[in-house]
Protein backbone atom coordinates (compact mmCIF):
# COMPACT_ATOMS: atom_id res chain seq x y z
CA UNK A 1 0.00 0.00 0.00
CA UNK A 2 0.84 3.55 -0.96
CA UNK A 3 -0.09 6.28 1.25
CA UNK A 4 0.74 10.04 1.72
CA UNK A 5 0.72 12.22 4.67
CA UNK A 6 0.68 15.53 4.31
CA UNK A 7 1.98 17.96 6.80
CA UNK A 8 5.44 17.03 8.21
CA UNK A 9 5.09 18.51 11.41
CA UNK A 10 5.33 16.46 14.87
CA UNK A 11 1.86 14.55 14.31
CA UNK A 12 2.74 14.20 10.54
CA UNK A 13 6.31 12.87 10.40
CA UNK A 14 5.39 10.11 13.43
CA UNK A 15 2.90 9.08 11.45
CA UNK A 16 4.32 8.52 8.12
CA UNK A 17 8.31 6.86 9.31
CA UNK A 18 6.35 4.24 11.52
CA UNK A 19 3.58 3.53 8.66
CA UNK A 20 7.47 3.08 7.10
CA UNK A 21 8.45 0.73 9.58
CA UNK A 22 5.13 -1.17 9.18
CA UNK A 23 6.23 -1.81 5.62
CA UNK A 24 4.20 0.73 3.91
CA UNK A 25 5.43 3.15 1.10
CA UNK A 26 5.05 6.50 2.85
CA UNK A 27 5.49 10.37 0.93
CA UNK A 28 5.32 13.06 3.54
CA UNK A 29 4.09 16.18 2.06
CA UNK A 30 5.07 19.57 3.02
CA UNK A 31 4.64 23.56 1.14
CA UNK A 32 7.81 24.63 3.16
CA UNK A 33 10.56 23.45 0.72
CA UNK A 34 13.50 23.98 3.12
CA UNK A 35 12.06 21.63 5.83
CA UNK A 36 11.52 18.38 3.10
CA UNK A 37 14.80 19.43 1.59
CA UNK A 38 16.35 19.46 5.57
CA UNK A 39 14.21 16.16 6.12
CA UNK A 40 15.76 14.55 2.51
CA UNK A 41 18.90 14.47 4.77
CA UNK A 42 17.19 13.18 7.52
CA UNK A 43 17.67 16.62 9.76
CA UNK A 44 14.60 16.39 11.75
CA UNK A 45 12.93 19.66 12.85
CA UNK A 46 12.05 19.16 16.72
CA UNK A 47 13.17 16.75 19.16
CA UNK A 48 11.93 13.18 19.47
CA UNK A 49 14.02 10.21 20.95
CA UNK A 50 14.64 7.68 18.25
CA UNK A 51 13.01 9.64 15.14
CA UNK A 52 15.95 9.99 13.17
CA UNK A 53 17.04 7.03 13.39
CA UNK A 54 13.43 6.09 12.08
CA UNK A 55 13.27 8.34 9.27
CA UNK A 56 17.17 7.68 7.96
CA UNK A 57 16.59 3.89 7.87
CA UNK A 58 13.41 3.98 6.45
CA UNK A 59 14.55 6.87 3.67
CA UNK A 60 17.67 4.77 2.62
CA UNK A 61 15.07 1.35 2.31
CA UNK A 62 13.31 2.84 -0.04
CA UNK A 63 9.62 3.58 1.82
CA UNK A 64 10.18 7.10 2.87
CA UNK A 65 10.19 10.04 0.68
CA UNK A 66 9.71 13.83 1.38
CA UNK A 67 8.57 16.28 -0.97
CA UNK A 68 6.50 19.64 -1.85
CA UNK A 69 4.46 17.93 -4.77
CA UNK A 70 1.27 17.08 -3.20
CA UNK A 71 -0.50 16.37 -6.46
CA UNK A 72 2.05 13.52 -7.35
CA UNK A 73 1.71 12.15 -3.68
CA UNK A 74 -2.32 11.98 -3.82
CA UNK A 75 -2.45 10.45 -7.09
CA UNK A 76 0.18 7.87 -5.97
CA UNK A 77 -1.80 6.92 -2.45
CA UNK A 78 -4.53 4.93 -1.85
CA UNK A 79 -4.60 6.43 1.70
CA UNK A 80 -4.40 10.36 2.29
CA UNK A 81 -3.55 11.68 5.75
CA UNK A 82 -4.09 15.22 6.98
CA UNK A 83 -1.70 16.21 9.61
CA UNK A 84 -1.68 19.94 9.11
CA UNK A 85 -1.72 22.13 12.09
CA UNK A 86 -4.97 23.26 13.94
CA UNK A 87 -3.76 26.31 16.01
CA UNK A 88 -6.21 27.61 18.60
CA UNK A 89 -7.84 31.17 17.80
CA UNK A 90 -8.78 33.74 20.11
CA UNK A 91 -11.72 32.51 21.01
CA UNK A 92 -10.26 29.16 21.83
CA UNK A 93 -11.54 26.90 18.39
CA UNK A 94 -9.67 25.38 16.67
CA UNK A 95 -8.25 27.33 13.13
CA UNK A 96 -9.21 24.94 10.29
CA UNK A 97 -7.93 26.97 7.41
CA UNK A 98 -5.06 24.55 6.56
CA UNK A 99 -7.08 21.64 7.04
CA UNK A 100 -9.38 23.27 4.55
CA UNK A 101 -6.68 24.70 2.14
CA UNK A 102 -5.59 20.82 1.74
CA UNK A 103 -8.69 19.24 1.31
CA UNK A 104 -8.98 22.00 -1.55
CA UNK A 105 -5.78 20.69 -2.68
CA UNK A 106 -6.53 17.16 -2.56
CA UNK A 107 -9.54 18.00 -4.44
CA UNK A 108 -8.11 18.88 -7.65
CA UNK A 109 -5.69 15.41 -7.88
CA UNK A 110 -8.14 13.09 -7.24
CA UNK A 111 -8.47 11.25 -10.49
CA UNK A 112 -9.09 7.67 -8.31
CA UNK A 113 -10.91 6.14 -5.08
CA UNK A 114 -9.16 8.11 -2.06
CA UNK A 115 -9.73 7.12 1.63
CA UNK A 116 -9.22 10.59 3.19
CA UNK A 117 -7.98 10.57 6.89
CA UNK A 118 -7.99 13.79 9.35
CA UNK A 119 -5.27 13.16 11.86
CA UNK A 120 -4.83 16.27 13.10
CA UNK A 121 -6.80 17.52 16.06
CA UNK A 122 -10.11 18.41 14.49
CA UNK A 123 -13.71 19.60 16.32
CA UNK A 124 -16.73 17.47 15.66
CA UNK A 125 -17.82 18.15 12.09
CA UNK A 126 -14.83 18.67 10.47
CA UNK A 127 -14.95 15.40 8.90
CA UNK A 128 -18.25 16.67 7.06
CA UNK A 129 -16.72 19.94 5.97
CA UNK A 130 -13.63 18.53 4.70
CA UNK A 131 -16.22 15.86 2.48
CA UNK A 132 -18.27 18.54 1.35
CA UNK A 133 -15.33 20.38 0.13
CA UNK A 134 -14.17 17.77 -1.69
CA UNK A 135 -17.07 16.77 -2.78
CA UNK A 136 -17.47 20.54 -4.32
CA UNK A 137 -13.98 20.64 -6.35
CA UNK A 138 -13.67 16.92 -7.69
CA UNK A 139 -13.93 16.22 -10.68
CA UNK A 140 -17.09 14.51 -11.61
CA UNK A 141 -17.23 10.56 -11.11
CA UNK A 142 -14.64 10.16 -8.63
CA UNK A 143 -15.27 8.59 -5.35
CA UNK A 144 -14.03 8.72 -1.73
CA UNK A 145 -14.12 7.99 1.82
CA UNK A 146 -13.76 10.39 4.72
CA UNK A 147 -11.87 8.94 7.84
CA UNK A 148 -11.13 10.28 11.38
CA UNK A 149 -8.55 8.66 12.89
CA UNK A 150 -7.11 10.80 15.63
CA UNK A 151 -3.42 10.55 17.48
CA UNK A 152 -2.45 9.96 20.65
CA UNK A 153 1.03 10.76 20.57
CA UNK A 154 2.91 12.19 23.71
CA UNK A 155 5.60 13.88 22.97
CA UNK A 156 8.90 11.98 24.08
CA UNK A 157 7.36 8.39 23.80
CA UNK A 158 5.57 9.19 19.94
CA UNK A 159 6.90 6.16 18.19
CA UNK A 160 6.30 3.94 21.71
CA UNK A 161 3.02 5.23 21.22
CA UNK A 162 2.48 4.21 17.70
CA UNK A 163 3.79 1.40 17.70
CA UNK A 164 1.98 0.09 20.43
CA UNK A 165 -0.60 2.33 21.02
CA UNK A 166 -3.26 1.58 23.32
CA UNK A 167 -6.25 1.54 21.04
CA UNK A 168 -7.02 2.53 17.35
CA UNK A 169 -9.73 4.61 16.62
CA UNK A 170 -11.28 4.64 13.36
CA UNK A 171 -14.54 6.70 12.46
CA UNK A 172 -16.24 6.05 8.59
CA UNK A 173 -19.77 5.56 7.24
CA UNK A 174 -17.90 3.41 4.38
CA UNK A 175 -17.04 -0.34 5.21
CA UNK A 176 -14.41 -0.30 2.64
CA UNK A 177 -12.40 2.61 4.13
CA UNK A 178 -12.61 0.79 7.09
CA UNK A 179 -11.24 -2.14 5.87
CA UNK A 180 -8.72 -0.67 4.16
CA UNK A 181 -7.36 1.21 7.16
CA UNK A 182 -7.80 -2.08 9.26
CA UNK A 183 -5.20 -3.71 6.62
CA UNK A 184 -3.05 -0.28 6.98
CA UNK A 185 -2.69 -0.95 11.09
CA UNK A 186 -2.64 -4.99 10.37
CA UNK A 187 0.41 -5.01 12.20
CA UNK A 188 -1.14 -3.93 15.34
CA UNK A 189 -3.29 -6.67 15.55
CA UNK A 190 -0.39 -9.16 16.11
CA UNK A 191 -0.28 -7.53 19.57
CA UNK A 192 -4.04 -7.51 19.99
CA UNK A 193 -4.19 -3.48 19.85
CA UNK A 194 -8.13 -2.72 20.46
CA UNK A 195 -9.76 -1.20 17.70
CA UNK A 196 -12.26 1.00 18.15
CA UNK A 197 -14.72 1.41 15.02
CA UNK A 198 -17.32 4.13 15.54
CA UNK A 199 -19.41 7.14 13.05
CA UNK A 200 -16.41 10.11 12.14
CA UNK A 201 -18.33 12.61 14.40
CA UNK A 202 -17.52 9.99 17.76
CA UNK A 203 -14.09 9.39 16.64
CA UNK A 204 -13.20 13.41 16.16
CA UNK A 205 -15.03 14.12 19.80
CA UNK A 206 -12.68 11.01 21.69
CA UNK A 207 -9.25 12.83 21.40
CA UNK A 208 -11.01 16.05 22.95
CA UNK A 209 -12.61 14.11 25.48
CA UNK A 210 -8.94 12.14 26.47
CA UNK A 211 -7.12 15.10 26.96
CA UNK A 212 -9.75 17.32 29.03
CA UNK A 213 -10.22 13.99 31.06
CA UNK A 214 -6.52 13.88 31.44
CA UNK A 215 -6.33 17.66 31.79
CA UNK A 216 -9.12 17.02 35.05
CA UNK A 217 -6.93 14.64 36.46
CA UNK A 218 -4.01 17.10 36.53
CA UNK A 219 -5.88 19.96 37.81
CA UNK A 220 -7.52 18.10 40.68
CA UNK A 221 -4.18 16.43 42.26
CA UNK A 222 -2.64 20.08 42.24
CA UNK A 223 -5.69 21.58 43.57
CA UNK A 224 -4.82 18.58 46.48
CA UNK A 225 -1.64 19.47 46.51
CA UNK A 226 -2.57 22.73 48.02
CA UNK A 227 -5.00 21.36 50.90
CA UNK A 228 -2.09 19.17 51.63
CA UNK A 229 0.32 21.95 52.41
CA UNK A 230 -2.18 23.77 54.36
CA UNK A 231 -3.67 20.18 56.69
CA UNK A 232 0.27 18.57 56.91
CA UNK A 233 -0.22 16.05 54.54
CA UNK A 234 1.83 14.93 52.04
CA UNK A 235 0.16 14.68 48.21
CA UNK A 236 2.31 12.18 47.20
CA UNK A 237 1.01 9.56 48.94
CA UNK A 238 -2.16 10.77 48.90
CA UNK A 239 -1.75 9.87 45.13
CA UNK A 240 -0.46 6.55 45.72
CA UNK A 241 -3.42 5.96 47.63
CA UNK A 242 -6.30 6.96 45.60
CA UNK A 243 -4.12 5.58 42.25
CA UNK A 244 -4.25 2.18 43.55
CA UNK A 245 -8.07 1.94 43.32
CA UNK A 246 -8.29 0.31 40.05
CA UNK A 247 -11.33 2.78 39.07
CA UNK A 248 -8.57 6.27 39.63
CA UNK A 249 -5.75 4.59 38.61
CA UNK A 250 -1.72 6.24 39.46
CA UNK A 251 -1.11 7.69 35.66
CA UNK A 252 -1.49 12.05 35.90
CA UNK A 253 -1.56 11.50 39.51
CA UNK A 254 1.56 13.74 40.10
CA UNK A 255 1.21 17.30 41.34
CA UNK A 256 3.69 19.65 39.88
CA UNK A 257 4.39 23.21 38.11
CA UNK A 258 1.30 22.83 35.99
CA UNK A 259 0.82 21.15 32.42
CA UNK A 260 1.57 23.18 29.52
CA UNK A 261 2.32 21.94 26.13
CA UNK A 262 0.72 21.76 22.48
CA UNK A 263 -2.04 19.50 23.59
CA UNK A 264 -3.80 19.97 26.74
CA UNK A 265 -3.96 23.80 27.12
CA UNK A 266 -5.32 24.50 23.32
CA UNK A 267 -7.82 20.84 23.11
CA UNK A 268 -9.68 22.01 26.82
CA UNK A 269 -10.30 25.25 25.16
CA UNK A 270 -11.55 23.79 21.89
CA UNK A 271 -13.40 21.14 24.32
CA UNK A 272 -15.14 24.74 25.92
CA UNK A 273 -15.88 26.10 22.53
CA UNK A 274 -17.58 23.43 20.59
CA UNK A 275 -19.64 22.48 24.04
CA UNK A 276 -20.36 26.25 23.91
CA UNK A 277 -21.56 26.25 20.35
CA UNK A 278 -23.56 23.22 20.88
CA UNK A 279 -25.40 24.73 24.38
CA UNK A 280 -23.94 22.30 27.07
CA UNK A 281 -21.94 23.80 30.03
CA UNK A 282 -19.15 22.18 30.74
CA UNK A 283 -17.74 23.12 33.82
CA UNK A 284 -15.49 20.36 34.57
CA UNK A 285 -13.13 21.56 32.27
CA UNK A 286 -13.49 25.28 32.99
CA UNK A 287 -12.23 24.15 36.25
CA UNK A 288 -9.55 22.95 35.14
CA UNK A 289 -8.17 25.08 33.38
CA UNK A 290 -8.41 27.82 35.70
CA UNK A 291 -6.71 25.47 38.57
CA UNK A 292 -4.28 25.27 35.86
CA UNK A 293 -3.73 28.58 35.24
CA UNK A 294 -3.22 29.05 39.73
CA UNK A 295 -1.01 26.46 39.50
CA UNK A 296 1.32 27.92 37.36
CA UNK A 297 1.05 31.26 38.48
CA UNK A 298 1.60 30.04 42.26
CA UNK A 299 5.17 29.20 41.49
CA UNK A 300 6.83 32.28 41.25
CA UNK A 301 4.79 33.11 44.24
CA UNK A 302 6.33 30.31 45.74
CA UNK A 303 9.63 31.75 45.68
CA UNK A 304 9.05 35.24 46.60
CA UNK A 305 7.31 34.30 49.84
CA UNK A 306 10.14 32.97 50.63
CA UNK A 307 13.05 35.11 49.24
CA UNK A 308 11.26 38.41 49.47
CA UNK A 309 9.31 40.34 46.74
CA UNK A 310 12.34 42.04 45.68
CA UNK A 311 14.67 39.64 43.77
CA UNK A 312 17.46 42.35 42.95
CA UNK A 313 20.80 41.26 42.61
CA UNK A 314 19.75 37.80 43.23
CA UNK A 315 20.61 35.15 40.80
CA UNK A 316 18.31 32.43 40.11
CA UNK A 317 19.28 29.36 38.91
CA UNK A 318 15.86 27.36 36.22
CA UNK A 319 16.49 23.63 36.11
CA UNK A 320 14.40 22.71 32.17
CA UNK A 321 12.43 24.85 30.44
CA UNK A 322 10.53 22.01 28.53
CA UNK A 323 7.04 21.62 29.45
CA UNK A 324 7.83 18.08 30.09
CA UNK A 325 11.19 15.61 29.33
CA UNK A 326 12.23 14.18 26.32
CA UNK A 327 10.87 16.72 24.07
CA UNK A 328 12.26 20.42 22.92
CA UNK A 329 8.60 21.68 22.92
CA UNK A 330 8.35 25.03 24.94
CA UNK A 331 4.90 25.90 23.54
CA UNK A 332 3.10 27.44 27.31
CA UNK A 333 5.67 25.60 29.21
CA UNK A 334 5.28 26.55 32.98
CA UNK A 335 9.09 27.67 33.22
CA UNK A 336 8.32 30.76 30.68
CA UNK A 337 6.08 31.92 33.14
CA UNK A 338 7.97 31.62 35.75
CA UNK A 339 11.09 33.54 34.52
CA UNK A 340 9.02 36.55 33.07
CA UNK A 341 7.89 36.46 37.17
CA UNK A 342 11.31 36.48 38.25
CA UNK A 343 12.78 38.48 36.00
CA UNK A 344 9.94 41.19 36.13
CA UNK A 345 11.03 40.65 40.64
CA UNK A 346 14.53 41.97 39.63
CA UNK A 347 16.17 38.76 39.18
CA UNK A 348 19.04 37.33 36.68
CA UNK A 349 18.00 34.47 35.84
CA UNK A 350 20.69 31.22 34.89
CA UNK A 351 18.97 28.52 32.57
CA UNK A 352 19.33 24.79 31.54
CA UNK A 353 17.67 22.47 29.62
CA UNK A 354 19.27 18.96 27.62
CA UNK A 355 17.08 19.75 24.45
CA UNK A 356 15.34 22.68 24.50
CA UNK A 357 17.47 25.98 24.87
CA UNK A 358 17.61 26.41 21.23
CA UNK A 359 13.87 27.03 21.11
CA UNK A 360 13.79 29.31 24.23
CA UNK A 361 16.45 31.53 23.44
CA UNK A 362 14.21 34.23 21.00
CA UNK A 363 12.11 33.93 23.70
CA UNK A 364 14.21 34.52 27.03
CA UNK A 365 16.75 36.69 25.58
CA UNK A 366 18.00 38.15 28.49
CA UNK A 367 18.69 34.96 30.33
CA UNK A 368 21.89 33.68 30.42
CA UNK A 369 22.02 30.11 29.09
CA UNK A 370 24.22 27.59 30.57
CA UNK A 371 26.21 24.19 29.82
CA UNK A 372 24.77 22.24 32.26
CA UNK A 373 22.96 21.82 35.67
CA UNK A 374 26.00 22.65 37.65
CA UNK A 375 27.02 25.85 35.53
CA UNK A 376 23.41 27.05 36.00
CA UNK A 377 23.90 26.72 39.61
CA UNK A 378 27.02 28.68 39.80
CA UNK A 379 26.34 31.66 42.25
CA UNK A 380 23.01 31.38 42.10
CA UNK A 381 20.86 31.86 45.42
CA UNK A 382 18.23 29.69 44.73
CA UNK A 383 18.00 26.57 41.74
CA UNK A 384 14.63 25.72 40.98
CA UNK A 385 13.65 22.43 39.32
CA UNK A 386 10.95 22.91 36.61
CA UNK A 387 11.55 19.88 34.36
CA UNK A 388 11.40 16.22 35.63
CA UNK A 389 14.60 15.26 33.21
CA UNK A 390 16.35 12.51 34.43
CA UNK A 391 19.67 14.07 34.93
CA UNK A 392 18.16 16.16 37.17
CA UNK A 393 17.26 13.40 39.49
CA UNK A 394 20.57 12.07 40.96
CA UNK A 395 22.23 15.12 41.18
CA UNK A 396 25.52 16.54 43.14
CA UNK A 397 23.53 18.40 45.98
CA UNK A 398 26.73 18.44 47.91
CA UNK A 399 28.71 20.25 44.93
CA UNK A 400 25.72 22.65 43.91
CA UNK A 401 26.12 23.82 47.70
CA UNK A 402 29.00 24.20 47.55
CA UNK A 403 28.61 26.44 44.23
CA UNK A 404 25.98 28.47 45.16
CA UNK A 405 25.69 32.10 47.09
CA UNK A 406 22.44 31.57 49.14
CA UNK A 407 21.19 27.96 49.71
CA UNK A 408 17.04 28.35 48.19
CA UNK A 409 15.67 25.04 46.59
CA UNK A 410 12.74 24.65 44.84
CA UNK A 411 11.63 20.93 43.95
CA UNK A 412 8.38 21.88 41.40
CA UNK A 413 8.60 18.34 40.31
CA UNK A 414 8.54 16.78 43.35
CA UNK A 415 11.99 14.65 42.52
CA UNK A 416 13.58 14.81 45.62
CA UNK A 417 13.41 12.97 49.32
CA UNK A 418 12.44 16.46 51.24
CA UNK A 419 15.21 15.02 54.16
CA UNK A 420 18.24 14.20 51.80
CA UNK A 421 18.14 17.83 50.27
CA UNK A 422 17.46 19.56 53.42
CA UNK A 423 20.24 17.13 55.28
CA UNK A 424 22.66 19.14 52.92
CA UNK A 425 21.86 22.56 54.52
CA UNK A 426 18.95 23.53 51.71
CA UNK A 427 16.12 25.76 52.50
CA UNK A 428 13.87 23.17 50.28
CA UNK A 429 10.32 23.93 49.10
CA UNK A 430 7.97 21.06 47.22
CA UNK A 431 4.51 20.55 46.13
CA UNK A 432 2.30 19.53 48.46
CA UNK A 433 4.37 17.91 50.89
CA UNK A 434 5.16 19.52 54.33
Amino acid sequence: MHIAVIGSGYVGLVTGACFAEFGVTVTCVDNDAEKIERLNQYKIPFYEPGLEDLVRRNAEQGRLFFTTDLGAAVSEALVVFIAVGTPPQEDGSADLSYVEGVAREIAKHLTSYKVIVTKSTVPVGTGERVRSLIEAERKEGVDFDIVSNPEFLREGAAIEDFMRPNRVIIGARSQQAVAIMKDLYRPLYLIETPFVITNVETAELIKYAANSFLAVKISFINEMSRLCEQVGADVNVVAKGMGLDGRIGAKFLHAGAGFGGSCFPKDTRAMLKIAADHGVPFEIVRAAISANERQVARNAERILAVMGADLKNMSIAVLGLSFKPNTDDIREAPALRLIGQLQAAGAAIRAYDPVAMDNARNALPEVRFCRDAYDACQGADAVVIMTEWNQFRNLDLARIKKSMRSAFFFDFRNVYDPAKVRAEGFEYRSIGRP
